[in-house]
């Protein structure tokens, strides 16, 4: 296969999440698989032996990313060989459905108006969608604060780490780790009732997040710069503060956004991000969606491009779709 093939199918998965809204969830593929998720999970759960759970967990996580991702990637072969045509089609709507720039952007519109419309309840509504923190007693400053946190979180999750797997294993790298984060966010918690079922996909999630959070974080800082954004204090609060959160990684894309805002995020009793330098307005969000926004088309640019060719001329793809 040539790399030209693959990197058409990036810019056509890039283009139309740009352009296109998701469809409603009965329609969506990761609806779909959050679906099935709740259903056998429940039929899963072992009170008594908490090591058997988790081993059913393990068991479960890798037959339902390894099984769907292998039926992918066959049908990928398959329709590569049937013609190129229905080839792109089907990886660029597989990119366009596991992307979610446009799905975000509409969520924090939703808070964004909430709050200009002087509506906390609403705001705090919309905010619960895309955060797992309790919103309902969030005042202003804390929902633009989580607001933002979650741009620079899902900038890794929902873009990032899609088209650096997409570039890695074309169609079904895209699908395999989007089932992985999936998992991740249903059951990756680190409370009583998913614990053990969850510690896979949570684990696998961290593992994966790795390098494309700090690629994301890096990119975050170039962004900032051609957008006249605090470049040099995004660089500052990266590398003093990722290191403030739980997670291994979110840390990385979030303090350096909060850097290049110039602004202080905070998930009280948990972590602070950044230095009040200026304060945070409504405007703070709409300048994190243009500064995340650009680091997608830097990501294809700067990462995707040349690691499609690097694997191109390794014969790569030839191996993939022989």
């Amino acid at each position: 296969m040539n790399s030209e093939f693959i990197l058409l199918t990036l810019v056509g998965g890039i283009t139309l999440s740009f352009l296109l809204v998701d469809p409603p969830n009965r329609f969506h593929p990761v609806s779909w698989l959050g679906k099935l998720v709740v259903f056998i999970i429940p039929k899963l759960k072992h009170k008594v032996n908490p090591k058997y759970e988790k081993i059913k967990g393990v068991i479960f996580t890798l037959i339902l990313t390894i099984g769907i991702s292998m039926a992918s990637y066959c049908l990928s072969v398959v329709l590569y060989k049937s013609g190129i045509f229905p080839f792109l089609i089907y990886s660029i709507l597989v990119l366009k459905f596991t992307m979610a720039i446009l799905t975000l952007e509409k969520h924090v519109c939703a808070i964004i108006c909430a709050l200009e419309a002087k509506n906390l309840i609403s705001a705090r509504k919309n905010l619960s969608l895309i955060v797992g923190r309790k919103t309902d007693t969030l005042d202003r400053e804390h929902i633009i604060s989580a607001t933002i946190e979650s741009i620079g979180e899902s900038l890794v999750d929902g873009i990032g780490s899609v088209l650096f797997y997409y570039s890695l294993f074309g169609p079904s790298g895209a699908i395999a780790f989007r089932i992985i984060n999936t998992l991740d966010s249903m059951i990756g918690y680190t409370d009583k009732y998913y614990h053990n079922m969850g510690w896979m996909a949570a684990k696998l999630d961290t593992i994966l997040n790795i390098i494309p959070a700090r690629i994301c974080a890096l990119l975050l800082v170039v962004s900032s710069k051609i957008v006249g954004a605090d470049w040099k204090n995004s660089i500052l609060i990266m590398r003093r503060d990722h290191h403030n959160t739980p997670s291994l990684n979110g840390g990385y894309p979030m303090s350096a956004l909060a850097g290049a805002l110039r602004v202080k995020l905070e998930k009280v009793g948990q972590y602070e991000l950044g230095t009040n330098i200026e304060p945070l307005s409504i405007e703070k969000c709409r300048n994190a969606l243009t500064i995340v926004k650009l680091v997608v088309i830097l990501f294809f640019i700067i990462i995707s491009l040349p690691l499609v060719l690097l694997l191109s001329l390794l014969g790569w793809w030839n191996i993939l779709y022989v």
